[in-house]
């Protein structure tokens, strides 16, 4: 059992590199550049050095990999074609490859609030509706998936609770990113993730609960 992080040295993407390593499930960091690799992954964590908008990459990264969980997401730039590149093609590109290279399970962090059209983050080179087009691609690939849709990204943990949610039913709301890593990598081993699309905040009045818990208000 082995996982490809894609997006591995973003702010998401190294903890949910981190939190596989503390678990002590072999992972494997797609990255394109080893030096900043080196600085910010833990040492726990191979390194694959390509680019998921050049799919020739890919495949050696992927290669015995079980499953992959995917946090890239684009950044704020003037270039108009970022968020179509980075957040569709870049995600059809590891869809592809992943079913190519039988891989059992692909995570994939979108966003919350992608339904939404007229959402202000659409703004932003219509960032939500290509990330919502990279969900329905995922969906009809055939392989098994989970989508997380995170509110808010938070850099810092809190103590607030989880909230579990199926999709678009959350539509506000905050979470730390270490928080997202967390469930990125449970949904790896529950049954109740598989195929579906979940939203996750952190919210002070909601009732704590173990993953499996949290997973299996989703059914």
């Amino acid at each position: 059992m082995k996982a490809l992080v894609a997006g591995a040295t973003g702010q998401t993407g190294r903890r949910i590199v981190q939190t596989l390593v503390d678990r002590g499930i072999p992972v494997r960091s797609l990255v394109r550049n080893l030096e900043t690799a080196k600085t910010n992954l833990p040492p726990g964590s191979e390194l694959a050095v390509g680019d998921v908008l050049i799919p020739s990459t890919l495949t050696p990264a992927i290669a015995d990999c079980t499953f992959l969980i995917c946090a890239t997401g684009s950044s704020p730039s003037l270039d108009p074609t970022g968020p179509y590149k980075v957040d569709y093609i870049g995600v059809k590109n590891l869809v592809d490859a992943a079913k190519a290279n039988g891989v059992k399970h692909f995570v994939l962090v979108s966003s919350l609030c992608v339904s939404k059209v007229f959402h202000p983050l659409n703004l932003f080179w219509f960032i939500l509706v290509w990330k919502k087009l990279a969900e329905g691609y995922l969906q009809k690939s055939g392989l098994t998936y989970t989508v997380v849709r995170p509110g808010g990204l938070l850099m810092e943990d809190n103590s607030k609770p989880i909230l579990m949610s199926a999709e678009d039913t959350l539509f506000e709301g905050s979470i730390p990113r270490i928080k997202v890593a967390q469930v990125c990598v449970e949904a790896l081993n529950q049954p109740s993730a598989q195929n579906r699309i979940l939203e996750v905040i952190a919210k002070e009045e909601a009732a704590e609960r173990s993953f499996e818990e949290l997973f299996a208000t989703l059914t």
